[in-house]
């Protein structure tokens, strides 16, 4: 039988009492002794739900990051919250924090999520890791006083890599990059030339890693999702696509089903996909709250396979259904039944391409 892999992107919607754990620990309500026991607790329960849904691969939902961007900073002291603000369509916004002085570290690598989640299932567990790129947002255009960009950039990119190396030795099935921000910066500079930096950026992490160890390594973007909104869905795909795949990486892990114009996506795929490289397309419209039927994501893949040749194409989410541990949005029910549609139409267009 042919056979089409698909993934998760990454995160799940908290339950209820974790959101209010989290919001009570910000207030000093509960230590983290009580807070880091839900953690695990949702973890454990999101994990089990994750493997009923039949999925091959799974994550941890992600239900002990803070956000999928700033996991790496807990405990780090030397920040404003005064960082660079990105509107969403909505009119919400999100704002990162600033560095204050160097040396810039991670206080927390993704490797502890990846061990955490072992302990709860055998099956292949894939591990979400922040671009270099999203990172380097973090240093203030006025500079830094005995701390220059260039030296912050080696000390992120040194980091950001330790960050991929150690989960990929501890036993993630891959690791996934979250590079959300790639659309967004043809937004902010129409000439992309930001793009550009962030893609050569990126590179330099990759590069750290043998050919082999690059097809354990994907990159994932989308319009960024937040609370069902985005921050640079009126920024045409095929403006990115082309610069996309020159990361030096296997997997590429694309928004698909929130597209309108589907086949002109598919075609620039195809002129831009190297032999090498593997494409997961979205396949659930992660904020739709109506679940696709299996037939639905079936049809979607069909319609793809006539235009991206079958043994590079694979099904995922569209993005994470909650990246940011306050976005409850999605419910969690509505985000397993999207990803057991997934899996099931994904096994239907299996079945049907096999004949």
């Amino acid at each position: 039988m042919m056979k089409i892999l698909t993934e998760p992107i990454g995160s799940i919607p908290r339950p209820a009492y974790l959101q209010q754990a989290m919001s009570a620990f910000g207030a000093g309500q509960i230590k983290a002794e009580e807070l880091n026991r839900l953690f695990d607790q949702a973890t454990q329960e999101t994990i089990k739900e994750l493997e009923t849904t039949g999925s091959p691969v799974i994550s941890d939902g992600e239900q002990s990051k803070p956000s999928f961007v700033t996991y790496p900073l807990q405990g780090f002291k030397s920040f404003a919250p005064d960082g660079v603000i990105i509107p969403f369509a909505d009119g919400h916004t999100r704002q990162l924090p600033k560095l204050t002085a160097g040396p810039f570290r991670y206080t927390t690598f993704a490797n502890s999520y990846l061990q955490k989640a072992k302990q709860f299932s055998s099956l292949p567990i894939k591990q979400a890791v922040i671009s270099c790129s999203a990172m380097s947002l973090l240093y203030p255009q006025e500079g830094i006083d005995g701390y220059s960009r260039e030296q912050f950039l080696t000390d992120l990119v040194n980091d950001a890599a330790y960050d991929i190396r150690t989960c990929l030795n501890n036993g993630a099935y891959n690791v996934q990059i979250d590079f959300t921000e790639a659309r967004l910066a043809i937004k902010l500079d129409p000439s992309k030339q930001l793009l550009s930096a962030f893609i050569d950026l990126n590179n330099q992490v990759l590069d750290k890693f043998t050919a082999e160890e690059q097809k354990r390594i994907g990159i994932h973007t989308c319009p960024g999702g937040d609370h069902d909104s985005t921050h640079s869905a009126d920024i045409p795909y095929t403006e990115l696509l082309p610069l996309l795949f020159k990361l030096h990486a296997g997997n590429f892990y694309l928004e698909y089903a929130a597209e309108k114009d589907k086949k002109t996506v598919l075609e620039s795929i195809k002129a831009n996909l190297k032999p090498n490289q593997h494409v997961f397309l979205g396949v659930t419209n992660v904020l739709d709250p109506r679940v696709e039927t299996a037939e639905q994501i079936s049809d979607l893949i069909l319609e793809a396979a006539q235009i991206i040749p079958v043994q590079q194409l694979g099904t995922t989410d569209d993005c994470g259904f909650s990246p940011f541990g306050d976005d409850t949005s999605t419910a969690r029910e509505i985000a397993f039944s999207k990803i057991r549609a997934r899996v099931d139409g994904t096994k239907l267009a299996e079945k049907i391409l096999s004949n």
